[in-house]
């Protein structure tokens, strides 16, 4: 039986199309005919598809393959380098920027400092990037196809809303729409964590995994989860928040005003606030790095202490949620193994059963390219409605 759907044209129409677009990204290059073969469609069905996104320049034919008798196929390809994604990943003091291709592979990028963080001030300094880096990379506005931005905070990504963002201050802010009319430009937002795990399901280890979670660490620690090929995000738009689940009762104070929150006990401000409190002496967070890179005493039982904890939180998460593997980013990433080899020890000790691989997928861009996969994805996912 042929799978192509049936009922409302439209529906059918962008089923189908998602079909073959997530075929090519997984696949790579492939005929039409290889294409029916896979999906089960009907080479008519495949045929109208690859004619209507090569109209929308999302698909491209690549060179026949040689060495064949008779006639060669002809692969199509996603033509990942026609359109543009702008990510924007929100920090309190920068804003990482990115433009990308489709891929979320980097064409241009730069660092913004914020002088204004208010919305408004947030809103102007992602505006004033955009010529910028298309200045830098030499393409044209009319290229962009989408704009995505990630916010560390409650983001309820359907409706474009800020839910609540405590490193901000922000509450009930609808950031999409308000960015969207000051830049005229679809625009998708999201969790910070979330993006991450969303460039990690189209274009990263997480590609090959239905059920996976993407754990990051840095300024905070939150773990998004990846069920059935989408990213769960719980009923108020709150998944994932391992960071404020409580690990000290009565503890030290969290950016949420709560007290005895994971992160304000093993992310990268306790590791430094914790040298000062042990040595007597403040650190930055670069000096920090060079002594992990030296080895030094001090900086290796910070981290040994942090991963235990960051380790026990994780283990309850793979007893409650069975994840397949663990994909872990964020700027702690940088610390290696001195970080990243306590947290496997601790949270396989406390697993029940299953005990999931850890690995480790960060690079600098990673924030701002998770920002942008907010946006490419809508090519994937049904070519979705932007929040704003």
């Amino acid at each position: 039986m042929r799978n192509e759907v049936r009922g409302n044209a439209s529906t059918s129409r962008a089923l189908n199309r998602r079909l073959i677009l997530n075929l090519l990204r997984n696949r790579g290059p492939i005929s039409r005919a290889e294409m029916a073969q896979i999906t089960g469609l009907s080479p008519a069905a495949v045929t109208f598809v690859v004619a209507e996104l090569m109209e929308d320049a999302l698909v491209v034919e690549r060179q026949a393959v040689a060495g064949t008798t008779g006639r060669r196929p002809v692969p199509v390809d996603i033509n990942y380098e026609a359109h543009l994604a702008l990510g924007f990943k929100l920090h309190r003091y920068n804003i990482d920027c990115v433009l990308t291709d489709l891929a979320t592979t980097p064409i241009a990028s730069l660092e913004a400092e914020v002088a204004d963080k208010s919305p408004e001030g947030m809103i102007e300094t992602i505006a004033a990037t955009i010529p910028k880096l298309l200045a830098q990379a030499n393409r044209q506005e009319k290229e962009i196809m989408g704009i995505g931005v990630s916010i560390p905070g409650e983001i309820n990504p359907s409706t474009g809303m800020c839910i609540q963002s405590p490193r901000f201050g922000w509450k009930n802010l609808p950031f999409a729409e308000l960015l969207a009319e000051r830049v005229h430009s679809p625009v998708w937002i999201d969790d910070d964590v979330n993006a991450f795990a969303v460039a990690q399901k189209l274009f990263g280890v997480g590609r090959d995994h239905r059920d996976f979670a993407a754990l990051a660490i840095g300024a905070g620690i939150g773990c998004s989860l990846v069920i059935k090929g989408e990213i769960y995000h719980g009923s108020h738009s709150a998944a994932g928040k391992l960071g404020h689940t409580t690990s000290v009762p009565n503890g030290r104070l969290c950016e949420c005003g709560r007290r005895g929150c994971l992160m304000a006990h093993a992310a990268e401000p306790y590791m430094l606030d914790e040298w000062q409190s042990r040595s007597g002496s403040s650190i930055s967070r670069d000096e920090f790095a060079r002594s992990v890179e030296h080895q030094e005493d001090l900086a290796l039982s910070i981290l040994s202490d942090c991963g235990s904890r960051i380790g026990r939180h994780l283990a309850d998460m793979v007893n409650l949620f069975d994840p397949e593997i663990i994909v872990v980013g964020g700027e702690a990433v940088q610390f290696g193994d001195a970080l990243l080899d306590p947290i496997r020890k601790t949270m396989e000790e406390f697993a029940f059963f299953t005990k999931p691989e850890l690995v480790a997928d960060w690079v600098p861009s990673s924030w701002a390219r998770g920002a942008a996969a907010l946006a490419t994805q809508n090519i994937f996912d049904f070519e979705r409605s932007p929040s704003g």
